[in-house]
């Protein structure tokens, strides 16, 4: 075990790396941040923050020799940095999980092998790729291998021709196609697995998103119990094969009734964010313990919760910059804001969520759209 106060190395400086250096700091660890942006959630609030690229040698040696352990934020840290920090200190997710999960071609072939649903889909790595595509492909979406997320990088195609288009416009990049698929519902599954191979899933949960990004969080899913348990069942199955140790995310769609995995995050996610105030132990706390090889907490859920996402563009109205009136926000009984501290907003930068929490879902669900609404936010 590594206890306090050790200090522990975190990989990205966004709002995910802060929540974990906030659970850290109260178990008594000190935190290095390494991110190259000065300005950084995670860095404003971390014993040290390293301003620095993810491959900086200097930067990735002081982490070595001055953490007792380290682990990411986000899935794009060059698999590279993770291998060489691997050599002198424990690294949790590994560099070949996150490699896994950062590759939309290796992602879905990794499904394949593991004989987990998905839908169909096909590589595509040059334009002759496409065009011996089956037809039954189509409708589709095509989706950048590489650095994709919150919508970017994807576009929604008809036919083979505007498929084609696509790639094009992509600059050739590697894709994949994957059939459109008519969808019920989304849900998805935060767990987090020990190197002894224990495992701790939070209730699955049903995810509603506005343009490409996630906008409202429903926890725990209004869905079959079945689904909701196949669901934890198959997200376990994926951390095992995985070999993964941390705190990761499986998004599902549910098409006719039945699972289909849509894509795995290898990091706290942000559809685990209202397990800081409707759980037991929050996600960014199961990720710390799995870090240090400390026992698990108790993932269970003890109040119904909404989480909302409060991007940018309430902030920015045209050219003019305001603070939105949190006021609002803060009558709202049962409610907790979140702030990211993010130096600049912009639309659909994620700034900040909300949280209602009570005991009827109903209610909760109705306070949170309201207040939603109440601050700005709107469906288009």
């Amino acid at each position: 075990m590594i206890l306090p106060p050790a200090t522990l190395g975190m990989l990205g400086g966004g709002q995910l790396g802060r929540f974990f250096v906030s659970a850290a700091h109260e178990m008594g660890y000190r935190v290095w941040v390494l991110d190259p942006d000065p300005h950084s959630p995670a860095g404003r609030i971390a014993d040290r923050h390293l301003v620095a690229g993810f491959d900086d040698l200097a930067a990735l040696d002081e982490i070595a020799g001055n953490c007792a352990a380290v682990s990411t934020e986000f899935e794009n840290v060059p698999a590279g940095s993770l291998d060489y920090l691997a050599k002198f200190l424990p690294v949790h997710p590994s560099a070949a999980a996150v490699s896994v999960c950062q590759n939309r071609i290796e992602e879905k072939s990794f499904l394949a092998e593991n004989g987990l649903p998905h839908g169909p889909f096909a590589a595509i790595r040059s334009a002759a790729d496409l065009r011996s595509t089956p037809g039954d492909l189509f409708p589709a979406i095509l989706k950048v291998a590489r650095f994709g997320y919150d919508g970017k990088g994807q576009a929604v195609v008809a036919d083979r021709e505007a498929a084609l288009a696509a790639f094009e416009h992509f600059k050739h990049e590697p894709c994949v196609l994957e059939r459109r698929l008519e969808l019920e519902s989304e849900l998805s599954v935060v767990l987090t697995r020990t190197e002894q191979g224990e495992v701790r899933a939070f209730p699955p949960v049903q995810n509603r998103h506005r343009k490409g990004i996630l906008d409202v969080t429903i926890a725990p899913a209004p869905a079959d119990p079945l689904l909701c348990e196949e669901a934890r069942a198959l997200a376990g199955r994926i951390a095992e094969r995985l070999g993964y140790i941390g705190t990761m995310a499986v998004e599902f769609f549910v098409t006719g009734g039945r699972l289909a995995v849509n894509e795995m995050a290898p990091r706290p996610h942000n559809s685990g964010h209202h397990t800081l105030d409707a759980c037991v132990a929050s996600q960014y706390e199961q990720q710390v313990r799995a870090l240090c090889g400390l026992p698990l907490g108790e993932s269970r859920q003890h109040s119904v919760a909404v989480m909302v996402n409060l991007l940018g563009e309430l902030w920015v109205d045209g050219e003019h910059y305001r603070e939105p009136d949190w006021s609002v926000l803060h009558a709202v009984p049962g409610l907790r804001l979140h702030l990211y501290g993010k130096h600049h907003a912009r639309p659909g930068r994620k700034m900040g969520h909300f949280t209602v929490v009570g005991e009827d879902a109903p209610t909760v669900l109705q306070r949170a759209l309201a207040a939603r609404l109440a601050i700005g936010v709107r469906d288009e």
